[in-house]
């Protein structure tokens, strides 16, 4: 499919190609920015299409050769992500575990995510450890079905700081806490994700584990210079991601056997809100490229209409440029046509529909210079609405398109 529509010249003036060996562009629209940013967020606008993660991959090599980004981040199992950057690092295991292991939400299958993995171990061969690059997942261990069992986050953590902290200054010993988290099946039972009494997230069980949880946190904080000493800054930023997931997941669990109004609204915030505090912390392992969806990116309120429920919430993207101002950049993603998937070429009056108009098939637009010149020109495209409803592509809003930094633009996507 190819467009026959002639150019806008709007969105000419604000677009660069990206066809060919032209990603470069990407640096150029990030020396516009006031600064350097720490973590540069690319969206994709839908999950399971490989052009995206393929543009996005060419990305991350550029950004790695010409501009020294070290660390790579992406939509998934913070804890499972671990296992891959044992093997990127350090060879630990093979490609085929750490596709397979490595990643939630299916993510492992994709052609595109193993080609990355394979290169970032490749890149890392033979390198000073200083130099090799690094991956991380930032999504809490959630998937749509339910939650985690906290186990494994809260025995890592406990066994952190009982191998280096005299005993008596921890609040438990490990066997209470083997205890109080009992069968790992109810805390992931799927009908909890439904049915708020089938959870165990208001047990006494659970409430005592939070406070424990808290305690350990608190300890790890406390005796940061004693642990750092003792250990390595890496053990202690590994085990505050145990620290950080085990509080979370417990909070999400509390959550989950909410019986009021708020209670979906309430998971989905505090999912954001996890994937921000994983954020915090990659950043300091910067500047990163950091690949997630859209609504987990943005600036601007998520929002989500589920049945009769209209829901909204502060993105990741949102809380992390809140507390990060110019060290955040986020570069959004939107897609043409999607034959395979029933998307049509978008009508010419949305903003998917002018950018459909450049020539080429992938192209970065400054979001912010597009932004100013439709509001001079008066012209206001309309939200997307050809979406069928069995797809899960998420139209921009041509609302908060000045909002992004820049827009990655792939007309026609490929079966």
């Amino acid at each position: 499919m190819s467009s026959s529509r002639r150019p806008d010249p709007l969105v000419q003036d604000a677009a660069t190609s990206l066809d060919g060996e032209s990603v470069a562009a990407v640096t150029k629209l990030l020396r516009t920015l006031p600064c350097r940013p720490r973590l540069l967020g690319l969206g994709e606008a839908t999950h399971g299409e490989e052009a995206l993660p393929e543009l996005r991959n060419e990305i991350f090599r550029h950004l790695v050769e010409h501009e020294g980004y070290r660390s790579f981040a992406i939509e998934s199992d913070c804890l499972m992500g671990l296992a891959v950057d044992d093997y990127v690092r350090a060879g630990t295991g093979t490609l085929d575990d750490v596709m397979e292991g490595g990643f939630s939400h299916g993510f492992g299958a994709s052609a595109a995510n193993r080609e990355l993995v394979r290169w970032m171990r490749a890149y890392n061969e033979g390198r000073p450890a200083a130099e090799r690059l690094r991956f991380f997942g930032f999504d809490a261990p959630l998937e749509m079905t339910g939650a985690a069992s906290p186990r494994q986050a809260l025995t890592a953590l406990h066994g952190y700081l009982a191998a280096w902290l005299d005993a008596g200054l921890l609040p438990c010993a490990a066997d209470a806490l083997d205890r109080l988290i009992g069968g790992d099946d109810r805390w992931t039972n799927p009908a909890a994700a439904m049915d708020a009494s089938q959870s165990v997230g208001r047990s006494a069980e659970v409430r005592e584990l939070r406070l424990l949880a808290d305690e350990l946190v608190t300890l790890l904080e406390a005796f940061a210079p004693h642990l750092i000493a003792s250990t390595s800054r890496e053990e202690w930023w590994r085990a505050s991601t145990y620290g950080r997931t085990a509080a979370g997941l417990l909070r999400y669990h509390f959550w989950m056997a909410d019986t009021s109004p708020g209670r979906v609204w309430r998971l989905m915030a505090l999912r954001d809100a996890m994937m921000a505090g994983n954020l915090q912390a990659i950043a300091e392992h910067g500047p990163a490229l950091v690949y997630a969806h859209n609504r987990h990116l943005q600036r601007d309120k998520s929002t989500w209409q589920l049945a009769d429920m209209a829901l909204e919430w502060w993105s990741a993207g949102a809380i992390v440029s809140a507390r990060l101002g110019g060290q955040y950049a986020f570069l959004a993603s939107a897609l043409g046509a999607i034959p395979h998937q029933a998307l049509p070429a978008p009508h010419p009056e949305t903003l998917e529909g002018l950018l459909y108009t450049l020539p080429g098939n992938r192209s970065l637009i400054d979001a912010r210079r597009l932004a100013a010149a439709l509001a001079e020109a008066g012209t206001k495209p309309v939200p997307r609405t050809d979406i069928s409803a069995n797809y899960g592509y998420f139209a921009l809003d041509p609302a908060h398109l000045g909002e992004n930094d820049g827009i990655v633009f792939i007309k026609d996507v490929p079966a």
